[in-house]
């Protein structure tokens, strides 16, 4: 079977890790890139080791029958037009999170996937990271019991110091701190707990440092979540105005047992002290530089699926668009001051 020939849109940090990922997959090249500016093809082989063919006019490149995947890395507002327009060219697509600024443009996403009936992998890869997938393991295993509470917290101060602030500070392209960087939490809080979001209660402020005074919208935000059934809480921040190291905090806790980032006690596991916590050994996820994502499995997934003709494990766009979907809730709670039922965004 022939590698799947890849075109990435969009030619900043984010698509460098993408193509540099890559080159580490098995069954995939990527093969071309689009950018409104223009690039010596010679220049991109030099930095990136691999001959890549350029394009600055997206329509040709998604008409060109040689490329099976777009993996679509350009600023938020552009993800809807360019995912409809390359699922209806038929092609597979790889889209950074978020998929889109709005709920009714994730909808027309989705709806454009379905009806090509291709494959898309939406980029949550922390899923795919050593310190999540152990995460996930212990609750398969039932080491903590039933879940009744859970927090997940992004901690990442965005400021001019990153790549992405000259345009992510404007609100019709980060949408909100929940929205562009913070729905990494969710999206874990939703590894972890099992079960339909029912409702959701958010809140939103703003630091007033000078850094983040740019910002066209509120930086930090905090969700309150209630899963169906009425048994279950939980609790996501999102804090991109934020002096400090990155951190990402985890706090699951259950019938049998509680787990703080790498730490935990379960009564099921004969020599431990409730009142102290074991050390499991993982690499934690202590960066929000997109080179120390986990890219290289989840993309290996992707591809994987593509050749057994099965929808990915993990990130396929309907896991994704359940996150989103949480997401746009809770940015409308924040905005009308009142909890929001999921069933409203239908």
């Amino acid at each position: 079977m022939n590698d799947y020939n890849i075109g990435i849109v969009g030619l900043g940090w984010v698509a460098g890790a993408h193509i540099e990922t890559f080159k580490n997959v098995t069954g995939a090249n990527v093969t071309a890139i689009c950018s409104r500016r223009t690039h010596d093809p010679k220049d991109l082989e030099a930095q990136y080791g691999i001959p890549l063919k350029v394009y600055n006019d997206f329509e040709q490149m998604i008409a060109d029958p040689e490329i099976d995947i777009i993996d679509i890395c350009t600023p938020h507002p552009f993800h809807p037009d360019q995912a409809v327009a390359a699922a209806e060219a038929g092609k597979h697509l790889i889209i950074e999170k978020p998929i889109s600024i709005s709920y009714d443009e994730a909808k027309r996403i989705q709806t454009a996937i379905q009806a090509q009936q291709i494959q898309a992998c939406v980029c949550f890869e922390c899923r795919f990271s050593k310190h999540f997938t152990m995460i996930r393991s212990i609750i398969d295993q039932d080491l903590l019991g039933h879940l009744h509470y859970g927090e997940v917290d992004y901690y990442h101060g965005i400021g001019p110091w990153y790549g992405q602030y000259e345009w992510n500070i404007k609100k019709d392209f980060g949408g909100s701190s929940l929205l562009t960087a913070g729905c990494h939490a969710l999206d874990a809080l939703l590894f972890f707990m099992d079960g339909a979001v029912e409702e959701v209660t958010s809140y939103q402020t703003k630091s007033k440092g000078k850094y983040f005074e740019p910002y066209e919208y509120q930086t930090t935000s905090v969700t309150l979540l209630k899963f169906e059934g009425s048994e279950r809480l939980a609790k996501v921040t999102s804090c991109v105005d934020c002096l400090q190291p990155y951190y990402f905090h985890v706090h699951l806790v259950g019938s049998d047992g509680s787990l703080l980032d790498n730490r935990i006690y379960s009564d099921k596991i004969s020599g431990m002290n409730k009142d102290k916590w074991s050390t499991l050994e993982t690499a934690l996820i202590d960066s929000g530089d997109v080179s120390d994502h986990p890219y290289e499995p989840q993309f290996q997934a992707f591809i994987d699926s593509l050749r057994k003709g099965e929808k990915m494990p993990l990130t396929d766009f309907d896991t994704a668009f359940k996150t989103h979907q949480v997401v746009f809730a809770a940015d409308l709670s924040a905005k009308e001051g009142r909890t929001v039922k999921l069933s409203e965004l239908s």
